[in-house]
C-alpha cells in the first residue's frame, strides 16, 4: 500500500481503510450513542450502509422489506441549497443500488426504533429515478424518514459530524474513526468469518470484485492451497500401497 492507495490500483482512487474498529470498539460506541440513533449505528455496522444511505432510509417496503427480510438500498439523503432548496433524495453513491439481507438483530432494532420514534413525514425532492430536465423541478413526495432530529427534521451531515465527534471521543475511538468505519467493520467481519469474496462484494454493492479485493487486501486470508499438495498426495499414495506399514 502506498499513500493509502490499494496495491495494483493504477488510478490511485481505491484506498485501504486507515482504521477498522474491533468488536470491543463497536461495543464501546454502542454504549455511548443515544437511543435515538442506535439503529443508525446498527445499519452501518450490521448492514454496511453508508451514512447518506442510512439517513435516507424510509419506513415501508421501499427500503425495509421485512416480509422478504431484505434492505433495499435505493437512495441516499443529500443536501444542495441552490439546486434543490435543501435536502433531497438521490441514488446511492456510484449507482450502488442493491438488495442486502436484513440481519435479524438489525430488524429487531429497527422495529424498536420505529415504535419509539415514529417516522416523520418530510416532503423531499426525489431524483432517484433520474434528474429533472433543464428548467423543470424535481418530483417531490412525502417521505417517512426513519432518522430525524428531535424536531422531526432530516439530519444534515454537518450536524451528524458534530454529534459523531462527541460519541467517538466518549468511545475512545481515534480521529480516523468515522461512520464509514462501520462499513469497514461490516466488510472485514464478513471476510474474517470466511464469507465468499463475491458475497462480500454483493453485500457492499461494489461494482466489481476488484474493488472489494483491493480495498480489503490485508484482511483476506492467505491462500495456502498449493502448499504441500504434491507431497501430501505422494505420502497418501505411498501409504495406500500393498504392504505399506500401517500404524494402529
Amino acid at each position: 500500500m502506498q499513500g493509502g492507495a490499494a496495491v495494483g490500483d493504477p488510478t490511485g482512487l481505491l484506498s485501504c481503510p486507515k482504521w477498522v474498529p474491533t468488536d470491543e470498539d463497536m461495543l464501546a460506541l454502542v454504549d455511548v450513542v443515544p437511543d435515538r440513533y442506535q439503529a443508525a449505528i446498527w445499519c452501518g455496522a450490521g448492514e454496511g450502509l453508508r451514512l447518506g444511505e442510512v439517513l435516507g432510509l424510509e419506513d415501508g417496503v421501499r427500503c425495509v422489506d421485512r416480509p422478504r427480510q431484505e434492505l433495499h438500498v435505493v437512495q441516499q439523503l443529500r443536501f444542495h441549497k441552490s439546486e434543490y432548496g435543501g435536502f433531497y433524495l438521490a441514488p446511492p453513491k456510484a449507482g450502488s443500488v442493491g438488495d442486502v439481507d436484513l440481519d435479524d438483530h438489525v430488524a429487531l432494532v429497527l422495529a424498536e426504533h420505529v415504535r419509539k420514534y415514529p417516522p416523520a413525514l418530510v416532503e423531499l425532492p426525489d431524483i432517484t429515478a433520474g434528474t429533472p430536465d433543464p428548467g423543470k423541478q424535481a418530483k417531490r413526495r412525502a417521505v417517512p424518514l426513519l432518522f430525524t432530529d428531535e424536531q422531526g427534521r432530516p439530519i444534515h451531515d454537518q450536524r451528524w459530524s458534530d454529534l459523531w465527534r462527541g460519541w467517538r471521543k466518549a468511545a475512545g475511538w481515534p480521529d480516523e474513526g468515522t461512520f464509514h468505519s462501520l462499513r469497514h467493520y461490516f466488510a472485514t467481519r464478513l471476510i474474517t468469518s470466511g464469507a465468499d469474496p463475491t458475497d462480500v462484494q454483493n453485500a457492499l454493492r461494489h461494482s466489481s470484485l476488484r474493488i472489494t479485493l483491493e480495498t480489503y487486501v490485508h484482511w483476506w486470508p492467505k491462500k495456502n492451497r498449493r502448499r504441500n499438495i504434491v507431497s501430501t498426495a505422494l505420502r497418501e499414495a505411498a501409504g495406500n500401497r500393498p504392504g505399506a506399514a500401517r500404524s494402529g
